[in-house]
């Protein structure tokens, strides 16, 4: 081979989101295929505050972090020298402060392509994401839009609407309107839809911030906690005897080489009444049902409205698509979609596609290859003006 030194790809884990420590959960898992995978990895870590760490152990400083043996740094962005000398963006990115050039005398070298692993806000929506753009990275999984647009599901509803993929009814308040008038919201909203509800932020990933509400009192609890995270809040109706419905989503849209990928359907069985944030990472007892107990249809439905959801939001390199199946009524609703699904030991992403034929290795191996691949189509754009 011309050139036998392996692919280094930069791990960017931690993060501000309330999602930080299940990315250092997934980063691990991650950082470990890729080194079966044959890659050099580098692992970035991202403070609470912002701080990118890229010298000593990343992982090892955010987990003692976590577990409080370290204070955190108050200081999100300056750059005083501290960062080290291990791993490097692209000089704009240096130019900010946050990592460090490559030294190729002292033989260190560049990045030639980032694996986000942040989950939520600050890493999963975009900005990360536009940031690689700016510093002209290869950067595994979707752009700023998709990101964007799938983490605020508010903006996605109306997207998968245009496209005519099935939802449930729902509708969508904002904080400074409950502020003002929460009686009449809540009126108005049990007058629309119907009890049982659903309450979530609509910026939000892991079920953290919902709640489900069967009398009015229990709604106005439900908006108040959804109002700590985020301004726009969604009200939905619930779904009968709800199966929650799961699957992976792989590849590029509208690459030439090949279509998106659509896994075999899993099922969640949560230990709790829905799937929270506990029953996600907490409580072990939840199981994953791997296939799915589908027909032969509702397979091909729910992988047909999954691949239609991802180009909604022209999705590129990975997404977790997950559905609503009425247990009453066998109707099939699109959820939402995951940008950045959790890679954890328990997470159904990898475990879909290991069920599917595709080992985690391999898996984060093609995640790296069509990162590549995109960013090459993405130099065909031209920048200067004709």
């Amino acid at each position: 081979m011309p050139n036998s030194k392996p692919i280094r790809v930069g791990v960017l884990f931690g993060g501000r989101s309330g999602e930080h420590e299940v990315s250092l959960a997934s980063a691990r898992n991650v950082m470990e295929a890729l080194e079966k995978a044959g890659y050099a990895v580098a692992p970035i870590g991202i403070t609470r505050a912002g701080q990118w760490l890229t010298s000593s152990d990343p992982m090892q400083q955010l987990t003692a972090r976590v577990a409080g043996h370290l204070p955190e740094q108050s200081n999100a962005s300056a750059s005083n020298g501290q960062y080290g000398h291990d791993a490097e963006l692209a000089s704009s990115a240096s130019s900010w402060g946050l990592l460090p050039q490559a030294d190729a005398q002292n033989g260190v070298d560049k990045i030639d392509v980032i694996f986000p692993v942040l989950h939520g806000p600050y890493g999963e929506d975009g900005t990360v994401q536009g940031m690689l753009q700016m510093a002209n990275l290869p950067y595994v999984g979707c752009g700023v839009l998709a990101s964007a647009v799938a983490m605020d599901k508010a903006v996605a509803k109306k997207l998968f609407a245009m496209e005519g993929l099935r939802q449930v009814e729902y509708r969508v308040i904002t904080r400074a309107a409950w502020r003002n008038e929460p009686a009449s919201l809540v009126d108005a909203l049990v007058q629309e839809l119907t009890f049982p509800l659903f309450v979530k932020p609509a910026n939000l990933g892991s079920s953290v911030g919902v709640s489900k509400a069967r009398t009015p009192e229990e709604l106005s609890a439900a908006i108040e906690l959804a109002c700590r995270y985020d301004r726009k809040i969604i009200v939905e109706k619930a779904v009968p005897k709800a199966r929650e419905i799961e699957v992976s989503v792989l590849g590029n849209c509208h690459s030439a080489n090949r279509e998106p990928n659509v896994s075999i359907p899993g099922e969640i069985l949560p230990s709790r009444e829905f799937y929270d944030y506990t029953a996600k990472y907490e409580d072990e007892s939840s199981q994953l049902l791997i296939p799915a107990r589908l027909d032969e249809a509702q397979v091909a439905e729910v992988q047909e409205m999954a691949r239609r959801a991802f180009y909604a939001v022209d999705g590129a390199g990975l997404a977790r698509v997950d559905f609503l199946l009425d247990g009453e009524s066998q109707t099939l609703y699109l959820n939402e979609i995951n940008t950045m699904p959790g890679f954890t030991q328990i997470s159904m992403y990898p475990k879909l596609w290991e069920a599917s034929g595709i080992s985690y290795p391999e898996l984060v191996d093609c995640l790296v290859q069509l990162a590549l691949e995109l960013h090459e189509d993405r130099q065909h754009n031209s920048v200067e003006k004709q």
